[in-house]
């Protein structure tokens, strides 16, 4: 299985290199070529009459995690809106890589007309990303992972989730202390940079010291193994950052079970419900919620207008905010309109 692997990202990269060379590699948080999820009627014009006969696939990185179930809600939610189709698949856990490209090819195959991609690792889904663009299908990147040579992205900005944990930080604890982060999946842009955003800002600020920063692979359990070991290595930690919610509710578990609740924060990434009621019941410190109902629908929205021929920035930004116990009630509403102005006024 590993040698299949290997091979198949190798072909990856060679099969990749022609569009590739037409493109810069993309790094979503820093790309210059973009546009707010709130400025895409003024800057594009209103959405074109879409073609109800159109086919979307969506390919998620694994449906086991709520983000990646409410990222397909928020694309059902569109694809009703507007009167077309849309499958959403995902690999039976996020270290399937084949069994993803697997899907993700069989959908072109199908006659999809679009493709949004959540990948498991940044070069997974080249060949195909590759596969599409030879037959003229439009590809977005949704979230996480970044392949390099797609075409169009849409997400948030990875880095500033760590940054707004940091800040958290060094607003409650002006004298700093010893924090650690849980990884996600080493390798993984998103991970990549929602640690360096986290350790880069706490290092500016010079009275914090990271004492451990380990991969977790997104899993609870490692997490909840990881923490034990820190907190026994480090017992007067002050906090935890981790790089989603499913881990940081491990985080929690291993926190409470060594009685350092009241002298360890906790934070994660994503805002699925789990965490909002963590939060709620004085557990979690907070999480940085992106909204990925909200992203899903930006998403069909963003291949829409390609596929109605529009030239669109390469990324289009979706919103995320820091939610502690003072603001989770707030910003738990199902009340899609109003969270779109919440979001629109940050």
């Amino acid at each position: 299985m590993k040698k299949c692997l290997l091979s198949a990202l190798a072909s990856a990269l060679l099969c990749s290199s022609v569009y590739a060379a037409t493109l810069p590699p993309l790094k979503s948080d820093s790309e210059p070529d973009r546009t707010d999820w709130t400025q895409l009627e003024s800057k594009y014009g209103a959405m074109p009459k879409v073609d109800k006969t159109l086919k979307i696939g969506g390919v998620a990185k694994t449906l086991t995690n709520e983000y990646w179930r409410l990222l397909g809600e928020g694309y059902q939610n569109a694809a009703k809106k507007y009167g077309i189709t849309v499958a959403y698949q995902a690999a039976a856990n996020e270290d399937d890589q084949l069994g993803q490209l697997s899907i993700a090819e069989t959908l072109l195959e199908q006659g999809f007309n679009g493709l949004l991609i959540s990948p498991q690792t940044d070069i997974n889904l080249e060949p195909a990303l590759e596969a599409a663009n030879s037959k003229g299908i439009p590809v977005v990147n949704v979230n996480d992972a970044v392949v390099p040579g797609v075409r169009y992205y849409v997400g948030n900005v990875q880095k500033d989730n760590g940054v707004r944990v940091a800040k958290w930080f060094i607003a409650h604890y002006p004298n700093g202390g010893k924090v650690a982060v849980i990884e996600g999946q080493p390798g993984v842009y998103a991970a990549g940079q929602r640690t360096a955003g986290f350790r880069e800002t706490l290092q500016a600020n010079g009275k914090f010291t990271l004492v451990a920063s380990v991969p977790a692979n997104w899993s609870r359990e490692q997490a909840y193994n990881a923490a034990s070991t820190i907190l026994q290595q480090h017992p007067d930690l002050i906090g935890f950052y981790a790089n989603n919610d499913t881990m940081a509710l491990g985080v929690v578990e291993a926190v409470r079970a060594q009685n350092k609740a009241k002298q360890t924060a906790v934070f994660g990434t994503d805002g699925i419900s789990d965490a909002y009621a963590s939060i709620k019941r004085g557990e979690l410190t907070g999480t940085v919620d992106s909204f990925p109902v909200l992203t899903g629908e930006v998403a069909m929205e963003v291949i829409l207008r390609v596929i109605n021929g529009q030239t669109l920035s390469r990324v289009v930004s979706t919103p995320q905010a820091l939610i502690t116990k003072e603001n989770a009630e707030a910003f738990s509403t199902k009340d899609n309109a109003r969270l779109r102005q919440l979001l629109a006024q940050q």
